[in-house]
């Protein structure tokens, strides 16, 4: 499998020459990186944990810096400034919880002790005044859509808005701190299970971030694509900057879900599916900014992270093919920079235009969640 990685990077990469951008390397890439990850044991019913991942890419090993078991599965991290991570709960999303940099518990909160019958879905952010961070939450009662204002330190919620949606997902904050929200639109009961898709009501919304009031909301013409990950793209091309969004087809008939599109993007108000080029199944796992303003999506299911760029707006090039590509993070590398770090079924590979590709086992047997993010690069 290492052997189909490298030739397929390196493929990709000998076509980039034509997008009329310099490839040289300007400056040497960073010795290794630290990246926050869940996992668990290779089985199923292992126990999951939370921690850091240490790679060196001089040694090519990778090592687990610490870790902390966790109640249930987790979803989303959040970074702490002492190399920590805020984890978030999803499926049940009944917890959260705050660990240090050296994988000491700080805190942890169960959203059964709350007032407000709310489950989290998985993601959160820190607002740009970072003395709250919002979560997305699913009103238990209603099923709709919540955002979950809460102090930054305490995690205590302050206030609740509407996403103006049901089945919120990934939220992101814009350059004026405003909010962005993947009201991923899939009707779902108290046990999580997906039903009456015919009336899946996905959108993208822009909320102010002081008083949650509705400033935008966008939605596609395929009401069967959920939108649900979300991703701004690193270095402005042409002076605009992207909002990557990836899917997941939810149509009942399996060739329409295999041949729908996988990406949405966001350019100043205008969303639109620059891309009918997929996965052959229909499913985005996970998006992140890469090379030239643009972005890679994992599709798990099929073991495959593809690079999108603006300047080619009507194709996705292959840069890992690995099983069960899933978890992405931003890896600056050596200039330009847009280097990519992707989880496999194997191990960590690392993707940059300009370096060596690169492929590092699991310290131990271990299967990584959805996400992963990067702490620090040395």
């Amino acid at each position: 499998m290492n052997r189909r990685y490298f030739c397929l990077s390196l493929a990709a990469l000998s076509g980039m020459p034509k997008l009329g951008f310099a490839l040289t390397p300007s400056e040497t890439a960073p010795k290794g990186a630290l990246i926050g990850a869940a996992w668990r044991g290779p089985n199923s019913g292992d126990t999951y944990q939370a921690g850091a991942l240490a790679a060196d890419w001089e040694t090519r090993k990778l090592a687990i810096r610490y870790e902390i078991p966790l109640p249930t599965r987790p979803h989303g991290l959040l970074p702490e400034a002492d190399g920590g991570l805020l984890v978030i709960g999803v499926r049940p999303g009944a917890w959260m919880l705050r660990c240090d940099g050296s994988g000491k518990l700080i805190q942890q909160i169960s959203l059964g002790d709350e007032s407000s019958a709310t489950s989290l879905n998985g993601h959160a952010v820190v607002a740009q005044t970072g003395e709250v961070i919002f979560t997305t939450e699913t009103d238990s009662k209603t099923g709709r859509g919540k955002i979950g204002v809460r102090d930054r330190n305490s995690l205590r919620k302050l206030d609740e808005w509407e996403t103006h949606g049901i089945d919120p997902h990934q939220l992101v904050l814009d350059d004026s701190g405003q909010l962005f929200v993947a009201n991923g639109g899939v009707p779902r009961t108290a046990a999580d299970k997906k039903y009456d898709l015919h009336r899946m009501d996905s959108s993208l919304v822009k909320l102010d971030a002081k008083t949650g009031r509705l400033l935008q909301q966008w939605q596609l013409e395929d009401k069967r694509l959920s939108m649900r990950h979300l991703a701004w793209s690193d270095s402005p091309v042409d002076g605009k900057r992207y909002l990557g969004i990836a899917m997941q087809a939810e149509h009942d008939d399996p060739l329409k879900r295999a041949a729908a599109p996988i990406l949405a993007v966001l350019a100043g108000e205008v969303l639109t599916v620059p891309t009918r080029a997929n996965d052959g199944v229909g499913y985005a796992g996970d998006i992140t900014a890469a090379y030239n303003g643009g972005f890679v999506l994992s599709s798990n299911q099929v073991g495959l992270a593809q690079l999108w760029q603006a300047s080619l707006p009507d194709k996705l090039t292959p840069v890992v093919e690995l099983q069960e590509a899933y978890a992405l993070t931003h890896w600056t590398g050596p200039k330009p920079g847009g280097g990519v770090l992707v989880s496999t079924a194997p191990g960590l590979v690392r993707w940059h235009p300009t370096a060596k590709p690169l492929f590092l086992a699991w310290p131990k047997p271990m299967a990584l969640d959805n996400h992963w993010v990067l702490l620090n690069e040395a």
